[in-house]
């Protein structure tokens, strides 16, 4: 009797493993895939809360903060993060320098946030008043592409300017300071400036950069079915709460300021003029991202000439689209 037991509860637990497999199978995004998500200042999550879009997930998420692009990209070529939301100018630096990522969705804003910033007692006035002077920013970030921007807009050259590349954590008391004269950033730490410290912009890169940006996913993620089944779920919710909070900017503000710990002015300022959408990754995305290539090719940022089309996957098209319809 006891072998006949034993039989069947081997049997009864074969069985149970081949339902479990069989069950996995047909949801591969199911809650035991795990996604970790580079974030920077609430920029995803915060308006993913606010929207209520983070419930009932078939998965989990971990979320990484970071300050900047550049250590959000350093995590991923590490291997530490799957996936993330950074500038096309520091992806474009990223993809040059090896990085294995693509681009799978996108988000375009306008672009006042993105500004060259100066205390509020400085004499200059405009991008020109800059020559000669000490011009902080990221090696590779957007704030570095405004630069390159404004320097051909204005027929200068790069030995015109100091460039000093700093961290958002070093650039704002270097500012604050006199280190620096001037610092190329972008929101939030633009209306960061001008809420708290009276900063004022005196150039920024409106009809000068594409606003673009890029939600990114590891090449290693996208090759694994159960978390691009999980990514494509999660593009989705992204662009249906991106499309939330242009409707619901005092809600999306309220939220953001609890997660980064800055007053909700900031991101009041800051959501009002970028007016952040979500967008697939479409003809139009490509042909930017290539001028972005150019740009830092033109200036020696990267050593050779990048396909454009090559580093973007537009497969996830149908779960962005539909997330902007909802």
């Amino acid at each position: 009797m006891r072998a006949v037991l034993g039989a069947t509860l081997r049997r009864a637990l074969v069985l149970l493993a081949l339902v479990c497999a069989s069950s996995l199978a047909g949801n591969p995004a199911r809650a035991e895939t795990t996604l970790r998500i580079g974030d920077q200042k609430g920029n995803a999550r915060a308006v993913m809360e606010a929207a209520g879009v983070l419930a009932d997930m078939p998965y989990k998420i971990e979320w990484s903060e970071f300050q900047a692009a550049a250590p959000l990209l350093e995590a991923a070529n590490a291997g530490a993060i799957d996936a993330g939301t950074v500038g096309d100018a520091p992806f474009t630096f990223a993809i040059a320098a090896g990085v294995p990522i693509k681009a799978i969705a996108a988000t375009r804003s306008k672009q006042e946030g993105l500004a060259l910033v100066v205390p509020g007692d400085s004499p200059a006035r405009n991008f020109k008043d800059l020559i000669g002077k000490r011009i902080g920013t990221g090696r590779g970030s957007i704030g570095h592409q405004l630069v390159l921007t404004q320097l051909e807009a204005n027929g200068l050259k790069l030995s015109d300017i100091d460039l000093v590349f700093l961290l958002p954590s070093e650039a704002t008391a270097a500012l604050m300071s006199g280190a620096i004269d001037a610092w190329s950033t972008w929101d939030p730490y633009t209306a960061q400036l001008e809420v708290i410290h009276g900063a004022r912009r005196i150039a920024d890169g409106v009809d000068l950069t594409p606003g673009l940006s890029f939600f990114f996913a590891s090449d290693e993620a996208l090759s694994n079915e159960a978390k691009r089944a999980a990514l494509s779920d999660f593009v989705g919710r992204l662009a249906r709460a991106r499309s939330w909070g242009l409707e619901n900017l005092e809600s999306y503000a309220e939220t953001w300021s609890k997660i980064v710990g800055l007053p909700r002015g900031v991101a009041v300022k800051m959501y009002q003029r970028g007016e952040l959408r979500a967008t697939p990754i479409d003809a139009s995305v490509v042909v930017d991202e290539q001028k972005t290539i150019d740009l830092y090719l033109r200036f020696g940022l990267i050593p050779k000439r990048i396909d454009a089309a090559g580093i973007v996957d537009p497969s996830f098209t149908p779960a962005i689209v539909a997330g902007v319809k909802q």
